[in-house]
């Protein structure tokens, strides 16, 4: 009885016991349940990132960002071709040495050129395009803070059509602005086809923007930082990498067409002495008087053309005759400019002529603008901060010959200035001298300029070019999220329908509303009327009444919309 009893114990001991290399109950059930909390943690640390990241679509924005910075790129190339197209009748040549090809024209070249272009330049937009006057980076802007970053795409090849036949008739102007609002037009035709988020409808305005800039400049950095600086308004992270894949894509794309070489070959330099950064810091100061002197230029000619009475392809015609007066003594403000502003770099120019070149410069661009030319505002900034910086550099080394740095590196400080100054962009602009420079040797010194330039201009204007443009339509984005976002949402966000067939009509003396109208309206209405219901009617027949707003749907609509915008930034 005992050995059964101790039999049967040993055979269920031996059968308790793992055989080699199998692990006991216990252990098993351990490893399980930590392979289960294991899972468990991973899927509440990263599944709700990564449902986030599939659900906003990210990995297609990736790929449209990196095909926007291909076709961007190629639309930049082609751009810049095209302007040569319509330089070719009246200088001979598509080379970008305008300057050079003006001396040896004849007058009459000179004074045609300009003049039969603007009258070309007049003739389409009077006719063909919506508002009569070409799109450019405020436009852009514009697009993303109220328009839900959609750009007509007819709207965006005829500005940028008009911007190449404007800038190879000669007007005084930059090429950046019409190949960003190109870039962000391409942009906004892409994700019309995808039907993509709010989020990433801005996402990829910004990447098609940061292309843009990175094929215009050879800079792929200052172009990620301009997108988010002057575009978005904001620095996201969920952006920037769609942004940076773009710019790299432009940059590699334009160097397999352009070769690896920025927009200027920058000229040797040096800082000789610490001592010398008070004149850098004076420099700063007279950066900012050019841009303040640019900036009232472009206002007030604007104004004063546009008090006279007369059809818009005259207008045209007789700013390009006005450049083309001021070519015959001053050859060096026609086109875009890049050759005089090497020569400013290059210390090519005496004294008398930068200062004669720099009111030269402004009374052009102005007029052309005024007069309704197609380009942007960039390349007229480097082109006068370099003559002020080499002015600048001019009367420093002769004053202290023994202390003073080589002409060059003022006038790449000064064209830093000028342009963060105007553009309202100091860390992008910054970022594209970095870049054309090809070290940061300067660091110091070109933070030192760029952030008195645009400091001292801020105090005296209040705001960059870009934002006086938006002011006169009436968007003041300085003023923070919460007006664009009056001025984007509309009553058909958040009102409530009538069903059909019981509309009730509308009493002669009730406030009312459409479906188009902004919140600011709306809440206007509510606050003046101060009832918390107000009818909303029928654009047909305003007596109908087809929908009802609700003064809570509107509060509710209208936070919302901030706590979105907050998110975005923050992502």
């Amino acid at each position: 009885m005992d050995t059964a009893r101790t039999t049967d114990r040993g055979r269920s001991d031996a059968d308790a016991r793992p055989a080699d290399g199998e692990s006991p109950p216990v252990a098993r059930g351990i490893a399980r349940r930590g392979a289960d909390q294991l899972r468990a943690l991973l899927a509440s640390r990263f599944a709700p990132n990564v449902a986030s990241f599939l659900a906003d679509r990210q990995p297609l924005v990736w790929l449209l960002a990196l095909a926007l910075g291909i076709g961007v790129a190629g639309a930049a190339i082609l751009f810049r071709l095209a302007i040569g197209v319509f330089q070719l009748p009246w200088l001979m040549t598509m080379s970008e040495r305008v300057a050079s090809a003006a001396h040896a024209a004849a007058w009459w070249q000179i004074l045609l050129g300009p003049t039969l272009g603007g009258l070309a330049v007049g003739l389409i937009l009077d006719r063909m395009v919506p508002g009569r006057r070409p799109h450019a980076v405020a436009d852009v802007i514009e697009a993303r803070a109220i328009h839900d970053s959609r750009i007509d795409p007819k709207v965006g090849l005829m500005s940028a059509f008009l911007a190449a036949l404007s800038l190879g008739s000669g007007a005084s102007a930059g090429r950046e602005g019409p190949v960003v609002h190109l870039g962000a037009t391409l942009a906004s035709y892409a994700v019309d086809r995808f039907h993509l988020s709010s989020s990433a409808r801005r996402t990829l305005l910004a990447a098609g923007v940061a292309a843009a800039v990175s094929a215009s400049f050879n800079a792929p950095i200052a172009g990620v930082l301009f997108a988010h600086e002057v575009i978005l308004g904001h620095y996201a992270l969920r952006a920037f990498v769609p942004s940076v894949i773009a710019s790299v894509a432009a940059a590699v794309t334009a160097r397999l067409y352009f070769g690896n070489f920025p927009a200027f070959v920058i000229p040797e330099y040096q800082i000789t002495s610490y001592a010398e950064f008070p004149a850098f810091a004076l420099l700063g100061l007279a950066a900012a008087a050019v841009a303040v002197l640019f900036q009232l230029a472009l206002v007030a000619t604007e104004r004063i053309t546009w008090q006279i009475e007369m059809a818009l392809p005259v207008r045209t015609m007789l700013s390009g005759l006005c450049v083309g007066t001021i070519a015959l003594a001053f050859p060096e403000v026609l086109g875009v400019g890049y050759e005089t502003t090497d020569h400013a770099l290059y210390q090519k120019l005496p004294m008398m002529l930068l200062l004669s070149l720099i009111a030269a410069k402004i009374v052009a661009t102005a007029v052309s603008l005024a007069g309704r030319f197609a380009g942007g505002i960039f390349s007229p900034t480097l082109y006068l901060g370099a003559l002020t910086g080499a002015a600048f550099g001019s009367i420093a080394t002769g004053v202290f010959p023994e202390m003073a740095s080589s002409h060059g590196l003022y006038a790449i400080l000064g064209m830093g200035a000028v342009a963060a100054a105007v553009l309202g962009a100091p860390i992008s602009t910054t970022l594209i001298v970095f870049e054309l420079t090809g070290g940061y040797g300067m660091t110091i010194a070109l933070l030192l300029t760029v952030s008195i330039a645009v400091g001292s201009s801020h105090a005296l204007m209040g705001q960059s070019y870009f934002h006086w443009q938006l002011a006169r339509r009436g968007l003041f984005l300085q003023d923070g999220p919460h007006r664009a976002i009056t001025r984007r949402l509309t009553v058909a966000g958040f009102m409530t329908p009538i069903e059909a067939g019981s509309s009730p009509v509308r009493e002669a003396d009730a406030p009312w509303l459409t479906a188009a109208d902004t919140l600011e309206r709306a809440l206007r209405a509510f606050d003046q009327s101060g009832l918390p219901h107000i009818a909303v009617v029928s654009e047909q027949d305003p007596t109908v009444v087809v929908a009802w707003a609700d003064h809570l749907a509107a509060l509710a609509a209208f936070n919302a919309a901030l706590i979105e915008a907050t998110v975005e930034e923050h992502r």
